[in-house]
């Protein structure tokens, strides 16, 4: 399948530079996942789509403050650094700019000698193993002298940090943010569980390959990264209770729908705890097993993240879902608005707007 068919407009205007004061006060475009019928929302209305009796699973992992300014120290030349994984004890594999300054044995200073860092390893694209060395903990320090990895299209500086954190983040090891997640407060899923749905969470790690576009001509041609997850015991059964009850297991993100859709494609269609790496690539075609909703924001043209979401309904559907999103001037991307998409979603009738 051409990738250019997952290609859209977007008027440089509606891509969202900075958060919303209040986070749920931002549009939510539900869509029957069958038809395709809109319905024009405000997020803070999104119990009206939940039933008693659902699930809704949440992606808890928090981004680390990885993006980080430095200098050679034998020459002072700027080097900025944008942590990936950490393999051992405080070393990482990193993303160096511009990488060629950066040569096995090179020391880099960050915070006038707060953190420093030798480089043990040079990798392919651009990529650096370092060993860092400091004096306390190390998440504290780069709590203090790092910046949020924000992705290439916001240009616009974070002034909080927490911004750019779900309200429930726990875990942390992201490169970036479960976006859809943001708008939810501590009181909206206060809410959700008074409705009498239950919020469930599982882990996936989101990476650097988040931001990558897709180079290639063909979707069968390309190669997706891989990123670490884990569902709890617990986790899982919470979620087979809610479908043995009949309930619908909505996930918010596309992390989360990988991550379930990986664990159900590897134990015949179960969810059952599970941890380790997954590189799954959902585009059309795919038969999802582990979920039945998506609460999601709007992606980027001919991105991995619109071929999900279409092939969890019908490319047709998701374009003309976007091209409506666009007339009425949603904010997309990482800080943009919310899609949700489900079965029987038209059946709201609380204030909403059909299109």
């Amino acid at each position: 399948m051409d990738v250019s068919a997952f290609d859209y407009e977007l008027p440089e205007k509606l891509i969202a530079q900075t958060p919303l004061s209040n986070r749920a006060e931002s549009k939510l475009l539900a869509m029957d996942r069958s038809t395709g019928e809109l319905v024009h929302q405000q997020f803070c209305n999104v119990l009206d789509f939940l039933e008693p009796g659902d699930a809704l699973v949440l992606n808890d992992t928090k981004v680390l403050p990885a993006r980080l300014y430095g200098i050679k120290k034998d020459t002072g030349a700027k080097i900025e650094v944008l942590l990936l994984n950490e393999e051992d004890n405080h070393v990482w594999e990193a993303l160096v700019k511009p990488a060629k300054r950066l040569k096995t044995g090179t020391e880099v200073s960050f915070g006038d000698g707060i953190l420093e860092a030798v480089c043990t390893e040079e990798l392919p694209e651009g990529r650096r193993r370092l060993k860092f060395h400091f004096e306390g903990v190390f998440h504290e320090r780069l709590d203090e002298l790092g910046e949020m990895p924000l992705p290439p299209y916001i240009q616009e500086q974070l002034e909080e940090k927490e911004r750019y954190q779900t309200v429930y983040a726990k875990n942390l090891g992201s490169a970036a943010a479960p976006t859809a997640g943001l708008h939810f407060t501590p009181e909206l899923l206060e809410d959700v569980r008074r409705k009498g749905a239950n919020v469930v969470f599982l882990t996936l790690h989101v990476g650097l390959g988040t931001f990558r576009p897709v180079s290639v001509d063909t979707i069968e041609a390309h190669k997706m990264h891989a990123e670490f997850y884990q569902l709890s015991k617990e986790s899982a059964d919470v979620l087979n209770q809610t479908r043995k009850n009949g309930g619908r297991v909505i996930a918010v993100g596309t992390t989360s729908a990988r991550t379930l859709e990986t664990i159900a494609r590897d134990h015949g269609g179960e969810i059952k705890p599970a941890s380790g790496w997954t590189d799954i690539f959902i585009y059309p075609g795919f038969t999802f097993q582990g979920i039945d909703g998506l609460l999601t924001n709007f992606h980027l043209p001919k991105s991995t993240l619109v071929m999900l979401v279409s092939a969890f309904s019908k490319r047709e559907y998701i374009l003309n879902a976007y091209q409506s999103a666009i007339e009425k001037q949603y904010r997309f991307f990482s800080f943009g608005d919310a899609m949700l998409i489900a079965d029987g979603v038209g059946t709201i009738t609380k204030g909403e707007d059909h299109t």
